[in-house]
């Protein structure tokens, strides 16, 4: 039996504990705690990250893309 699958119980268990603590939470009135206004810039950072993450990426592909032209030749 693979790691996967030997695991596979213990993440759907997680799963089906986590799915509704997140859904109640979610509930609760935000506008008491000041809504999403206030934090505005932690959208910004996640934006950041994940246009810098993804620029990483191309980036990765095209010096892959560069190394098979040079092998391919």
């Amino acid at each position: 039996m693979t790691k996967i699958a030997k695991l596979l119980p213990l993440l759907v268990a997680v799963l089906l504990v986590s799915v509704p603590v997140a859904l109640a939470a979610q509930a609760g009135d935000a506008s008491s705690i000041g809504g999403l206004r206030a934090y505005w810039h932690v959208f910004i950072a996640y934006a950041i990250v994940i246009l810098l993450v993804l620029g990483w990426v191309v980036s990765i592909g095209r010096r892959l893309k560069d190394i098979q032209d040079r092998l391919g030749k």
